[in-house]
């Protein structure tokens, strides 16, 4: 079975977390689900929940040196929702949180990777947002923002995240699985 690492930052798609992991599982992906602090903060009392849907510890912090890997090597990597400090983090290669860190080093183990945004309308007036998309799809990053991807939504606004695009590019960019 081919490994999906599924990463969240918190912005409330994240909330929908538990039914992308069965639909990812339908497609054959073994999933391991890691998380921004304050997504995993979001989703406290959903934690033992998620541990035992992905047979997996939810990770949201860096394991201290010298501790075995408690997941497999990843096939590929998908980062949604990405909020606005998540993408220019990423691109800046600032890499406090765990999701950032595993996600700007699957970059340089070519590692297929996906990203859907989640930022609203005000936010992507910020010029460092497109710089940052840029950037990322310069080092290879799947971005699904724009048409056939996310689209930002006005502040406030609840519209319903394409997690099912998400899905279908990240069984695009990977080969076949068994």
């Amino acid at each position: 079975m081919t490994t999906l690492y599924l990463f969240g930052s918190a912005a409330p798609p994240v909330l929908e977390v538990a039914g992308v992991i069965g639909q990812a599982q339908a497609r054959g992906w073994d999933v391991c689900l890691g998380l921004t602090l304050a997504a995993a903060g979001w989703l406290e009392s959903d934690l033992p929940a998620l541990e035992e849907l992905t047979g997996r510890p939810v990770r949201s912090e860096y394991k201290r040196p010298g501790e075995p890997d408690a997941w497999p090597q990843a096939d590929v990597i998908l980062f949604a929702p990405a909020t606005f400090n998540s993408v220019n983090h990423w691109a800046l290669g600032l890499t406090d949180q765990f999701v950032v860190g595993v996600a700007a080093e699957g970059i340089g183990k070519q590692i297929p990777t996906v990203a859907m945004p989640c930022v609203n309308a005000a936010y992507v007036q910020h010029r460092a947002f497109d710089r940052s998309v840029a950037e990322l799809r310069d080092m290879g990053v799947t971005v699904l923002y724009g048409e056939g991807g996310f689209v930002p939504n006005q502040p406030g606004e609840k519209l319903p995240f394409p997690w099912h695009r998400a899905l279908d590019a990240v069984d695009a960019v990977v080969s076949p699985r068994p």
